[in-house]
This record gives structure tokens, C-alpha cells and sequence, in this order.
């Protein structure tokens, strides 16, 4: 056990100390930051395009016909990112085209009335730059086209009665035919499911990278000298799993704060509803991401132990690689049908299950007898593949030649005197 420990804190001090994990962490945080101000970066461009500060774009609508009797003025209270001016004098586009360039306005409106119906209207909808638009905004339209509904109707002198039954409250309700409801965003559970699985895969990654380059500067010689390679196998696992563990904690108290700090009151929650995240499903979340970690974390031990060169490193990870990229895929994609048996399939198959049994819990399908299962077959995998994994970095991490194949992996495995 005290073995275990030196080889542990020996890994994570050595795993702090690396130039990349500092580079690499520093700059994730920092897109975290920026990530999160992208609104307040586009709100500022914007403004400053638009000669404004504050209080939204300055639109001008000119009703020279006064088509709409002065009800314009109601835009104003109708949310739409505008400070909207009302004028019924018979504005050119010429005379628009000053106030813009003048930065009194950033856009405008001219009603008039059609040429070719005498009960249509036509909108010119004026702004500094097409390019900066791909059409009249939505929301306007239908702003105005209410404005100008609500109008005609008023004129009409009818009922209150008469009006509700223009305007009827229609309750709808969403029904399925599946007997197992679904609940959660769909979208939470896509990103969190990506966030888990590159948590997993890049500290799991890091244990390949490090018995290589260990091997390469003669440390892994003063190691196994010193403890066994049952011990170092776990150590470092275990030291890289909890570095990465507190970056990955890192990065999620960085994002909620920035979140916090940088975000709008209630945009976060109006585009990911984060309800259905309890604190069983936090546990299950780190007790997944720790055995998912182990299990290619001990793939990773197995394949670094295979080369003594650190540019040999990648080649030697694909097949790892391939196998994580495929259970999150399984995951990923199975997810769009929660209640599928391919995604039961993957949320107890070892190689996808940390990826999706997590969010099958969140979207409320899994039962506490199939989280016991699914936990149980991953138990059983990372025993197996860490028995594998020890005997063959036993017989190959002080291989300095050539890569081993597979055939030689093997071989090693099944010499009974190895």
C-alpha cells in the first residue's frame, strides 16, 4: 500500500509538472471564459455597429400614409430588441439613408401603401449592409402584422365575446404510445455525454503517454527496481485518474462560474433545463466516469507498454482509440431512442456503458437493476482487462527495441512462466 501511494503521488506530481497539461488546461479554461461571453462579444459588436450602447437597435418606421393611426408606438413594450421612432412625415430613402450614415438610426421601415392592390402595403425594410442580414426579422413582422390586426379589429366595435372567439385558447398535450416515458433535454444529455466521454478518453489517454515517456528517460527502470509492476500499473492509473478527475471538476466549476458571472438571469436555464440532474445521478456520474476511465486507462498501460518510442505512441493507442469512438457513437446516436434495445444494449456493454448508462438514468428509463448490471458487467471488464493489461506490461516495459505486435502480446499472455 505505501508502494502504491509513492507511485501515485510520484505520477500526479510528474502529471502537474508536464508543459502540456498546463498549456492544455490553461487554454480549455480560457475558451470556457470566452465561450460564455460570446453573447456579450456579439451585443458589443453589435452595438458599436449600430452607434448604440444601450437600450437595443434604433429603428425608424415612417407612416407617411398613417396606415396604422399611431398604434406603432406599441412596438415599444413588445420585447424585440428595438427602441422603435414612429414619424409620419414623407421620408425619402435618401433622407433614411442620412439618418443612417449619421448613426441616428440603425434601420428603418417605410410603409406604403401598393401600387398594384389598394388593400395591400408595402414594407421597405432599410439597413446599412445587406450583408449583415439574411432577411426582415421574424419577430418584426409578426409584430407589426399583429399591430396592424388588432386595429382593424378594434374598428370593428365587436364583443368581448365576439374577440375571444377569434382569438381562442387552444391547451395542447404531447401523448405517446410507448408504455416507458421518456423525460429530460435531449440536448443537456448530448453535451454532457461528450464532455464524459472526452474526460474519459484524454485522462485515460495520458497513462499511455506517460509510461512511454517514462520509458524513454529511464525512470520506469528506477521504478520497477523499487515496487512491483502490478503497483505502478495501478499508481499511475490511479495518479492520472485523480488529476484528471479535479481538471474535469475544474472546468465545471469554471463554466458555472462564468456562467453565473457572464450570462443573462435565466439563459442558461431556458436553453439547457438542468431539472432532471440530481444528486444520485451526479454519484453515478463519477462512479461511471472513474470504472470508464480504469477500464481505458489499463488499455492505454497495455499499449504504452508496447513501444519505447514516444512518436510510436499513436499508432500504437488506435485500436484503443477505435474502441472508445465506437462506444460513443453507440451511445451517442442510441440515445435518440432512449427506450430502444440497441441502447439498452449500450448502456451495458463495458465499452459504451460509461458514455450512456449516465443519461439513461437522467431521461428516467433505467431501472436501479440495470444500473447494478451494467455496473457489475464494467466491474468484471476492468478486472479482466487489468489482468491482461499487468502481465503484459510485466514482460514488456523494459522492452527498448522494436514495437510489439499482437501476436507477441499473445505469445506473453499465454507463457504460463511469465
Amino acid at each position: 500500500m505505501k508502494d502504491l501511494k509513492t507511485v501515485t503521488i510520484f505520477t500526479m506530481k510528474e502529471m502537474l509538472k508536464r508543459k502540456s497539461f498546463i498549456v492544455t488546461t490553461i487554454i480549455i479554461l480560457l475558451l470556457i471564459v470566452v465561450g460564455f461571453n460570446i453573447p456579450n462579444i456579439f451585443r458589443f459588436f453589435s452595438n458599436d455597429n449600430n452607434g448604440q450602447n444601450t437600450g437595443g437597435k434604433q429603428l425608424l418606421i415612417v407612416d407617411s400614409e398613417n396606415v396604422f393611426e399611431g398604434t406603432l408606438d406599441a412596438l415599444n413594450s413588445m420585447d424585440l430588441g428595438y427602441q422603435v421612432q414612429t414619424s409620419n412625415e414623407k421620408l425619402t430613402f435618401e433622407d433614411v439613408k442620412s439618418k443612417i450614415e449619421n448613426e441616428e438610426i440603425s434601420e428603418a421601415i417605410i410603409i406604403e401603401k401598393s401600387t398594384e392592390n389598394v388593400n395591400a402595403y408595402q414594407l421597405r425594410y432599410i439597413v446599412k449592409n445587406i450583408a449583415t442580414i439574411s432577411s426582415v426579422p421574424e419577430d418584426l413582422i409578426n409584430a407589426i402584422s399583429t399591430t396592424y390586426t388588432n386595429l382593424q379589429i378594434s374598428k370593428l366595435g365587436l364583443t368581448q365575446e365576439q374577440l375571444q372567439s377569434l382569438t381562442p385558447n387552444f391547451e395542447y398535450h404531447i401523448e405517446q404510445t410507448e408504455e416507458q416515458e421518456v423525460s429530460g433535454n435531449l440536448a443537456v444529455i448530448m453535451i454532457l455525454s461528450l464532455v464524459l466521454f472526452y474526460a474519459i478518453y484524454f485522462c485515460a489517454y495520458q497513462v499511455s503517454s506517460s509510461i512511454t515517456t517514462e520509458k524513454t528517460s529511464k525512470i520506469m527502470e528506477t521504478l520497477v527496481t523499487s515496487t512491483s509492476p502490478r503497483t505502478i500499473v495501478m499508481g499511475k492509473t490511479i495518479g492520472i485518474g485523480i488529476v484528471g478527475l479535479v481538471q474535469v471538476c475544474l472546468f465545471v466549476a469554471v463554466a458555472l462560474i462564468s456562467a453565473k458571472l457572464f450570462l443573462e438571469p435565466g439563459v442558461l436555464e431556458s436553453v439547457l433545463d438542468m431539472s432532471k440532474f440530481t444528486p444520485y445521478l451526479a454519484i453515478i456520474t463519477i462512479i461511471y466516469f472513474i470504472l470508464g476511465y480504469f477500464a481505458y486507462a489499463l488499455l492505454y498501460a497495455l499499449t504504452g507498454s508496447t513501444v519505447s518510442k514516444p512518436e510510436d505512441i499513436q499508432s500504437a493507442n488506435t485500436p484503443v482509440a477505435i474502441l472508445a469512438v465506437i462506444g460513443f457513437y453507440l451511445s451517442y446516436f442510441t440515445m435518440m431512442n432512449p427506450t430502444s434495445n440497441l441502447n439498452v444494449f449500450a448502456s451495458m456493454f463495458p465499452i459504451s456503458s460509461p458514455f450512456c448508462m449516465p443519461f439513461r438514468i437522467m431521461m428516467g428509463v433505467a431501472s436501479v437493476t440495470d444500473v447494478v448490471i451494467s455496473l457489475a458487467i464494467l466491474v468484471v471488464t476492468i478486472l479482466i482487462v487489468a489482468n491482461v493489461a499487468i502481465k503484459i506490461y510485466s514482460n514488456a516495459i523494459l522492452n527498448y527495441g522494436t514495437k510489439m505486435s499482437l501476436g507477441d502480446m499473445i505469445r506473453i499472455y499465454k507463457d504460463k512462466n511469465n
